[in-house]
């Protein structure tokens, strides 16, 4: 499995995503198989949305978690999937239906929650859009399992038992794949990605402050490539 020094050095193609994903689809294909690792994006200036979106699709990131953490996350949102057509823009911290809602009307091609509750799983469900409902325990898996939901986010994955947790729920819950999210870097990314219920993993390591502070977004763009090569 490669790791960052090694793919800064060397191009990684970006991937386009596939045609029918995205709202309004008449398919719902999964959100753990569009890339290696989903980038978690707090934005405080929409301004930077288009520029970071496409320094981490030529990184080989096409898929893009915006989370409504701040007031810029909706326009964010709306500029690139209007401008970075390479890109698959997610909204993530969803906490609410009308936070749901909010998201589909901004162009989200995918939902992110933390956690869930049948009042938010129903309207996730409900948009028509691809979700990631979060989960922490065996028993919120079950019960997402028992809604027909296989697909989840696993959070705040390091705090929550990390990759041994998420070994044991392999046996009995074989059918439950995860995106973890929280604590993870380029370190620890390859052993959640060597699990066979792991589809990608969430993180924010390619995104460090004083590169969105400086809008390097060279920097972005190679630590880009160093997550996208991990999968290899």
């Amino acid at each position: 499995m490669g790791g960052v020094t090694s793919a800064a050095s060397s191009p990684v193609p970006s991937p386009r995503p596939p045609a029918s994903f995205g709202p309004g689809r008449s398919s719902s294909p999964s959100v753990l198989g569009l890339a290696p690792v989903i980038p978690v994006v707090v934005l405080q200036d929409a301004a930077d949305a288009v520029p970071l979106a496409r320094a981490l699709v030529a990184g080989g990131l096409p898929a893009i978690e915006i989370t409504l953490r701040t007031p810029a996350a909706l326009e964010a949102i709306r500029a690139v999937t209007a401008e970075v057509p390479e890109a698959v823009v997610g909204a993530g911290t969803l906490l609410t239906p009308e936070h749901v809602a909010a998201a589909g009307a901004a162009g989200a091609a995918f939902l992110v929650s933390p956690g869930w509750s049948p009042r938010l799983l129903h309207a996730m469900r409900d948009s028509g859009i691809p979700f990631l409902p979060g989960v922490s325990t065996a028993s919120e898996v079950v019960a997402l399992l028992e809604e027909g939901v296989t697909e989840m986010k696993f959070f705040p994955a390091e705090a929550a038992g990390g990759t041994a947790y998420l070994k044991s729920l392999a046996g009995p819950l074989p059918q439950a794949r995860f995106c973890p999210t929280g604590g993870i870097g380029p370190a620890s990314a390859p052993s959640y990605l060597a699990l066979p219920n792991v589809g990608c993993v969430g993180g924010s390591w390619m995104l460090p402050a004083d590169a969105l502070t400086a809008e390097d977004w060279g920097r972005v763009r190679q630590l880009a490539r160093g997550a996208a090569a991990l999968a290899n």
